[in-house]
């Protein structure tokens, strides 16, 4: 990191809460990067972005940066990060473009496609009756996953092994947003990979996720005891190589800054990127924190990273 940072010099804004389905989750978050902010020495105010009172105090106070623990819409869409551009107030992980583009899971498919990035076919869908029930399976097979466009943390999201169960998959998908997307089930290791950096990004070691459901969903993310992360993944060199790659790739195609976290499925030799995070989780159980002690970088040290490229944008 080339900017130097005196954190006791600096005034943080800490961003969480939101009006989002994961508000729960990014009010955590902010606990967590909080401690370790201050453990950091910075000088740490908090703001809920839910509240206008919150947001006029950000345009009126004098903060140096902005530390974004929030998620899903309306915090990591662009929409909380196009304000902040506007009140010229610096702030973690990447701008509006790539915020709104990683959260959209259709658009951002198409961005993997362009970059030649490996990821499973998918039918998105506007309305619930847009394409027949046949039509989707033709495209995606009866094996398939049904979620939310534009939602994180699983919410929304069915795993389907059969024709039948479309409906109320899609059902309760279009329950969370307006465009619902399915995608070809692909088997293989649950795996997440964290880059951080602006010019020059790192892919931090390579995290699998063993949970305690039959996938990833909310509870297994989120409770404790819910999954078991294995850091470094036991990967050959080889798949360790293949899918920080493709995680520096996706980074890059999207064009993030400051920090991302892509999952992947690999079987084999064969990976495929399912989304990129572009806030991701700060609580006692999220991933980029654990991939960045697996590094040999702190919690602390880790915010105190995302802050400087966070100024060097």
């Amino acid at each position: 990191m080339s900017i130097s940072l005196n954190p006791s010099q600096m005034n943080v804004a800490l961003l969480a809460g939101g009006t989002s389905g994961e508000r729960d989750i990014s009010i955590e978050s902010g606990k967590g990067a909080l401690q370790a902010l201050q453990e950091a020495g910075f000088n740490v105010t908090v703001f809920d972005p839910a509240k206008k009172d919150d947001l006029k105090a950000l345009i009126d106070g004098n903060f140096d940066v902005a530390f974004l623990c929030t998620h899903g819409r309306f915090g990591e869409d662009g929409t909380l990060q196009g304000f902040l551009e506007l009140i010229g107030l610096p702030y973690t992980g990447p701008g509006v473009w790539s915020s709104a583009t990683s959260i959209n899971k259709t658009i951002s498919k198409v961005v993997y496609k362009h970059a030649n990035i490996p990821t499973p076919s998918s039918i998105s869908l506007t309305s619930r009756h847009q394409y027949s029930n046949e039509h989707i399976i033709a495209a995606v097979g009866e094996h398939c996953v049904v979620k939310p466009d534009t939602e994180g943390s699983t919410l929304g999201i069915t795993i389907i092994t059969k024709a039948s169960e479309l409906d109320a998959a899609l059902d309760e998908a279009f329950k969370h947003d307006r465009t619902v997307i399915a995608e070809s089930f692909v088997s293989g290791t649950e795996l997440t990979v964290a880059v951080i950096g602006n010019d020059d990004p790192i892919a931090l070691p390579v995290i699998e996720i063993v949970p305690s459901h039959s996938f990833y969903d909310f509870e297994s993310k989120y409770a404790p005891g819910g999954s078991k992360h294995i850091c470094p993944a036991p990967l050959s060199e080889e798949q360790t190589k293949l899918v920080q790659d493709l995680a520096l790739q996706s980074h890059k195609a999207l064009q993030c800054s400051g920090m991302s976290r892509t999952d992947i499925i690999i079987d084999g030799m064969t990976a495929w990127v399912l989304e990129t995070n572009t806030v991701p989780g700060m609580t006692a159980t999220s991933l980029l924190p654990d991939a960045g002690a697996a590094a040999g970088i702190s919690f602390p040290e880790l915010c105190t990273k995302l802050i400087g490229y966070a100024l060097e944008k």
